[in-house]
């Protein structure tokens, strides 16, 4: 096998795992459980805050396996390839700017707007990887089942601090 085949399977594994790696660490960046966030009123079936770290790294590891399969099995140069990583990308800008949102500018008013853009994004990922890879599509299914309880949760925070 050639330099060249070899650098072409390593380089949707690398980039996705580095893009995924990178999404989680500036995510976590932008996080942070101060007081503002402790004097929130929040749901009493709300998770507890550790559950949030262990949940993510299993959802951006399947997200990043999802991005390989859904990358390497697309057709070379194709138009389905670049759309695929143009809806990683866009995905993983909403994914940031939601964190941004609630824990930064503290708007979970905002936060709750923009986690309807993060979900669409999610499934419009799930439609496109599909045609490429069916596993691909599938393990993007807890992204979506989290973001949607995500989702609920922070309309219950806008609900209950009358945001």
């Amino acid at each position: 096998m050639s330099a060249k085949a070899t650098h072409g399977r390593w380089r949707p594994m690398v980039t996705a795992a580095l893009a995924a790696t990178g999404v989680a660490a500036v995510g976590a960046l932008t996080t942070e459980l101060g007081p503002w966030y402790y004097n929130l009123a929040l749901p009493g079936w709300k998770p507890p805050d550790w559950l949030f770290g262990p949940a993510w790294t299993l959802i951006f590891g399947l997200a990043a396996i999802s991005g390989y399969l859904s990358w390497s099995r697309a057709p070379r140069n194709d138009v389905l390839q670049a759309r695929i990583i143009a809806l990683f990308a866009i995905n993983a800008l909403l994914n940031i700017a939601w964190s941004v949102l609630f824990f930064r500018l503290h708007r979970p008013d905002w936060a709750l707007l923009e986690v309807i853009l993060l979900w669409l994004s999610i499934v419009a990922l799930m439609v496109m990887t599909y045609r490429s890879s069916r596993l691909a599509s599938l393990l993007l299914l807890p992204y979506l089942l989290w973001v949607s309880f995500a989702g609920v949760l922070n309309y219950s925070i806008v609900r209950l601090n009358g945001l």
